[in-house]
């Protein structure tokens, strides 16, 4: 399933590991960025934040004022927009992919969904400084994805994508767009060895493992970052998860799941023992179903939280008491200035920092669903 994603991020140039991040290959015009007059881009307390439906990245003030934008709204789907998008920030660029968008999710695209099927490293201009994989295209050949749900930005410069739908995590050189890592066979679903279900994101552990969500196979899994790669450890909450939309490794060891189809966002230790956990769907007003599909603990102590049918993001403390909150819950829609309303929220990247013990990371969904029935 495709999914709404929120990262809460600092402003990072790969801080915990020493390394600067950035340049681009090549310099191709992209949709024009936004930059509202007077606006603080890039600033601590904003959060970035994947409005998926809705066609586009957008960067919110704490008052959750647009300052920045990518994509030019519900009715762009073409190679100048970007379709069905997941986002982090890499410095002052943002890495962003085009999964697309599934057939019968919006109004806007034909039958059989709008294809994107890319992965962008755009600058504050909207200027798509790189690119893997071709608009409109699928495939798993060189330069092809299909559905790629979610990207990090590593610090040797290279691109880690979850190639949903040709079930791999791949990791792309960007000089030569080389793949030069890969785990799960293509096209290719299972739980045996090298394979995966459904794949919903992959971040870069601090001890140079992969931990990758897992999704329809229920689990997240730490692998090894070699060829060939093996599981080191497996968390599912003790078998209870059901969709694992996202995982990832907190300060204190523990590692955060999100549970998407029991609409929980849980906490388990090493040995994955639940040690908290926060219900989305027991809110007033509520989506019976609205499959978060991202969590991150933030410095503070707090949790992001990526709620996907409810479009909206939350922020919550270790007491489960909302703090923040950005959109209408469960009132899709689109607003031009301000972020009000969603469609839905799909990723968050915050100009605060994650406890993650490296670097800010983001927040993203999975799809392939319809809207839930509202209640």
């Amino acid at each position: 399933m495709q999914r709404l994603r929120a990262s809460e991020q600092g402003r990072w140039s790969a801080s915990g590991f020493g390394v600067s991040l950035l340049v681009g290959i090549g310099l191709v015009l992209g949709a024009a960025a936004i930059v509202r007059a007077g606006s603080e881009f890039n600033q601590p307390g904003n959060i970035l934040i994947t409005d998926q439906f809705n066609n586009r990245v957008i960067e919110i003030d704490p008052a959750g004022n647009i300052v920045w934008q990518f994509g030019n709204g519900p009715g762009d789907t073409s190679a100048n927009a970007i379709a069905g998008t997941n986002a982090e920030r890499v410095g002052d660029l943002r890495l962003m992919s085009g999964t697309g968008i599934p057939a019968g999710a919006t109004m806007n695209c034909k039958k059989s969904g709008c294809v994107d099927n890319r992965v962008n490293l755009v600058d504050r201009g909207g200027n798509i400084v790189w690119q893997y994989g071709q608009f409109g295209v699928t495939g798993f050949g060189p330069d092809q994805l299909n559905t790629p749900v979610q990207n990090t930005y590593l610090p040797s410069g290279n691109v880690l994508i979850t190639d949903q739908g040709n079930e791999r995590v791949i990791e792309v050189r960007r000089p030569d767009n080389a793949v030069v890592w890969q785990y799960g066979q293509n096209g290719v679903a299972g739980n045996g060895p090298d394979q995966l279900n459904n794949p919903n994101a992959a971040e870069l552990l601090a001890n140079g493992h992969i931990l990758i969500s897992d999704e329809n196979n229920n689990r997240a899994i730490e692998v090894t970052h070699t060829t060939p790669s093996h599981i080191v450890a497996t968390f599912s909450a003790h078998g209870t998860v059901s969709g694992l939309a996202f995982a990832s490794r907190l300060a204190n060891g523990n590692t955060l799941l999100t549970d998407s189809n029991n609409s929980r966002i849980v906490e388990v230790d090493p040995h994955d023992n639940p040690v908290w956990e926060y219900f989305t769907n027991t809110r007033p007003g509520s989506n019976p179903s609205p499959l978060p599909t991202r969590a991150v603990r933030l410095a503070s102590g707090h949790t992001l939280i990526s709620d996907q049918f409810n479009d909206q993001v939350i922020e919550i403390n270790p007491s489960k008491v909302i703090v923040a909150s950005y959109g209408t819950i469960n009132d899709p829609g689109f607003s031009p200035s301000t972020a009000i309303q969603m469609n839905p929220s799909n990723y968050l990247a915050v100009t605060r920092k994650i406890s993650t013990g490296r670097r800010t990371v983001a927040v993203r969904p999975a799809w392939r669903r319809r809207r839930p029935p509202r209640r």
